[in-house]
C-alpha cells in the first residue's frame, strides 16, 4: 500500500506550495485552501490516506464542480467512491495520469473561483 500511497501522493504534493498542509503523515496526506467557508473553517482540497485493504485520493474540486469529471475515463470511474473519492489497491500509470489531469483542473477550477491565492497568507505577509 505505501507504493500506492506515494505515487498518489506525488499527484498532489505539487500543489502544497499555495495551500495549507495539514497533515503530512506516513499514510495520511491532507491540503485545504485557504479560504474560510460560512461555518468558519477552511475548503477542503484533497487528502490520500492509506486505509485497511486500499489507498483513498478525495478531491473535493470534482464535489465543488460535479462538471470536471465529465469525459473520465470509465476505468476511472470504476475505482469511484462517492462523489469525490477514489479508491486504489495497485499503482495504475495510466489512471493516476489521468487523476494528475483531473487534479489539476480541480486545482484550477478552484484558482477561478477565488479558493486559492497564488500564495499563502503566510508568504504574503513578508516583505
Amino acid at each position: 500500500m505505501n507504493e500506492v500511497f506515494e505515487s498518489l501522493k506525488s499527484i498532489m504534493r505539487p500543489y502544497s506550495q499555495s495551500l495549507n498542509t495539514k497533515h503530512d503523515d506516513p499514510g495520511h496526506y491532507y491540503l485545504d485552501t485557504y479560504h474560510i467557508m460560512k461555518n468558519k473553517k477552511p475548503l477542503f482540497f484533497g487528502a490520500v490516506q492509506i486505509k485497511k485493504n486500499y489507498v483513498s485520493y478525495h478531491l473535493m474540486p470534482v464535489y465543488v464542480n460535479p462538471a470536471l469529471l465529465n469525459g473520465m475515463h470509465p476505468e476511472l470511474k470504476k475505482h469511484m467512491q462517492g462523489k469525490s473519492c477514489f479508491n486504489f489497491k495497485f499503482v495504475d500509470e495510466n489512471l493516476f495520469q489521468e487523476l494528475a489531469v483531473l487534479t489539476k483542473l480541480g486545482y484550477e477550477d478552484y484558482r477561478t473561483n477565488g479558493f486559492i491565492e497564488h500564495m499563502s497568507p503566510a508568504v504574503r505577509g513578508r516583505g
